[in-house]
């Protein structure tokens, strides 16, 4: 028989705003005697360091007999999890020239983002698109063994910072009530799982790439990022990234699907180094987990200052201050391989093991590219002059259409004018460097396609000449 607490943390997805921080991250206590929950003020904010409010109700600690505070039950049987079905899944993977977080990598951030990375990264991790929630991403946790445990869903602003956050089945849960339906099998016995982020961000990903050393982060977006800056893990020793899900996520039951590889954690910041503290305290245990070393990365805590720390800055924003290419070149760090160059000698890497955060002198890893970009790049032209000169006649001579033109799947040009002008700017400027070779090719794209809506254009009589009609 199993004691129970007269007052629990409801169970689900359902957030309040929090009366400390003002965010809608706060879990309220119910009373599990009545089913009622607490008054406003008890709960626990999710934002664990950056707020870390917690009211318990009166008598939390005690337990509740048969008439007064404890009762005994018997212990449940654990129930298998209900996976979400694939096809929920595929309703997302579309409308990307509406996802804002996927246009701010194109399109707004200081240094955009090649198309060809990004729809790389779309199919690598299910990236979707949730069009009626604002143009929010669906970002969805699929175990090892391809089960779809979770799709969260988040809406970003311009400058690509969350605005808000909730999860697909309580969206859909949401439309089926409203419109007084039953909810669909699936539904109603996902509901009734006790954990919905049950494995980590990009854990299918595992088998595919079983060589890789695991860069963990907290959220998905900085393993987006992680892999944007640092290139796919389609060569051994790049890291893969992935996700817990937050700060509380980090468990030894998370990782257990991390068995015998090579584990890099990087923390959020946070006030005093609470975030950071709080995942070095874990490593002894995780360092349990068959054939796993996790280590922790000490990057954000020796370059951050105090307006970042309060801010609770990730990766993330570290890395998209930089300019991307220069992550994708072959350097040495005051004479030393980077951290791959190492690892791959098997010599110590440049990070701290469950240590006190030390005051390294020399620079972290990432503050150098990767070695291993140079296995596959294609080798430099001498120069793209016929090329620009092509280009410049066509695109002063062509009328452009005055909507937005759809480069790829997942760009959309607004001002074509400003794009082809700052494009042309860039390959002018950077005439034969490989690195900048996309932006050649995007417009060699615009090319092709302003050809074919030109001619599409012409009219009636003249494409009867052309023997098109």
């Amino acid at each position: 028989m199993e004691k129970q607490y007269k007052y629990s943390l409801q169970k689900g997805s359902s957030k309040s705003i929090c009366p400390e921080c003002g965010k809608k991250t706060f879990v309220c206590y119910v009373d599990n005697i009545t089913g009622e929950r607490c008054p406003p003020q008890y709960g626990r904010c999710d934002r664990e360091v950056k707020c870390g409010y917690h009211n318990r109700p009166p008598r939390e600690t005690d337990y509740k007999p048969f008439n007064t505070y404890k009762v005994f039950a018997p212990k449940p049987k654990p129930q298998p999890l209900r996976p979400i079905p694939f096809e929920v899944l595929a309703d997302t993977l579309n409308d990307y020239e509406n996802n804002e977080f996927i246009q701010n990598l194109l399109q707004r951030v200081a240094f955009p983002f090649d198309p060809c990375d990004i729809e790389a990264v779309i199919s690598q991790y299910y990236l979707g698109t949730v069009a009626d929630w604002g143009g929010a991403v669906a970002l969805p946790y699929i175990d090892i063994k391809n089960n779809i445990r979770a799709i969260q869903v988040k809406r970003f602003d311009q400058a690509n910072h969350t605005t808000k956050t909730t999860f697909l089945h309580s969206i859909l849960k949401y439309k089926f009530e409203q419109q007084g339906q039953a909810l669909p099998d699936w539904l109603a016995a996902y509901e009734l799982n006790e954990t919905k982020v049950s494995c980590l961000f990009g854990e299918h990903l595992l088998n595919k790439y079983p060589l890789n050393p695991i860069a963990l982060v907290e959220a998905p977006k900085s393993a987006i990022y992680g892999t944007l800056y640092f290139g796919l893990p389609n060569v051994p020793g790049r890291f893969l990234w992935l996700a817990v899900y937050n700060l509380s996520s980090l468990n030894i039951l998370k990782c257990k699907a991390l068995e015998g590889r090579d584990v890099v954690l990087f923390p959020d910041l946070s006030t005093d180094g609470k975030a950071f503290d709080l995942w070095n305290s874990k490593l002894d245990k995780l360092n349990t987990i068959k054939g796993a070393r996790f280590t922790i990365s000490n990057l954000l805590e020796l370059n951050a200052n105090q307006a970042e720390r309060e801010e609770g800055c990730d990766i993330a924003d570290y890395l998209i201050c930089k300019d991307w290419r220069s992550f994708r070149e072959s350097v040495l760090i005051e004479g030393k391989p980077t951290q791959y160059a190492r690892a791959r000698e098997g010599e110590q890497p440049l990070l701290s093991e469950k240590s006190e955060k030390s005051e390294l002198e020399t620079k972290h890893f990432l503050c150098a590219p990767s070695l291993l970009q140079q296995d596959y790049r294609p080798k430099p032209k001498v120069n793209w002059n016929n090329e620009i000169a092509e280009l410049e006649k066509f695109f002063e001579a062509v009328d452009l259409p005055t909507s937005p033109t759809k480069l790829n799947n997942c760009s959309n040009i607004i001002d074509l004018p400003l794009f082809i002008e700052s494009h042309l700017a860039t390959v002018k400027a950077q005439n034969g460097q490989t690195i900048y070779l996309p932006y050649l090719e995007r417009l060699q794209t615009l090319k092709q396609i302003l050809e074919k809506w030109k001619q599409k254009n012409k009219p009636r009589h003249l494409q009867k000449i052309y023997g098109q009609i």
